[in-house]
């Protein structure tokens, strides 16, 4: 445990961001499953599905949960699987 004030605050600010970003990295995996899942399926609201994870790929990039070129290649992805559904 660390002795100096500014230590301490930053190991109580690291674990709050750590959980954070956990939760906001766990939503993204859900939002992509259910993503992949209607496109697999071929189910009516498919594009919707895709839409709304294109976006939280681009917020979780926004908030450096993800590097932009894995943000860039998972929307391709995406778009690709889509596409190809049709």
């Amino acid at each position: 445990m660390p002795n100096i004030k500014s230590a301490k605050k930053r190991v109580k600010v690291n674990a709050t961001k750590a959980m954070a970003n956990k939760s906001r990295k766990s939503n993204l995996k859900t939002v992509l499953k259910k993503a992949e899942l209607a496109v697999s399926e071929n189910s009516a609201d498919k594009e919707q599905a895709v839409r709304f994870a294109i976006k939280r790929v681009d917020q979780a990039c926004a908030k450096g949960l993800m590097h932009k070129n894995k943000a860039a290649r998972k929307k391709s992805q995406l778009a690709k699987m889509l596409n190809g559904a049709k």
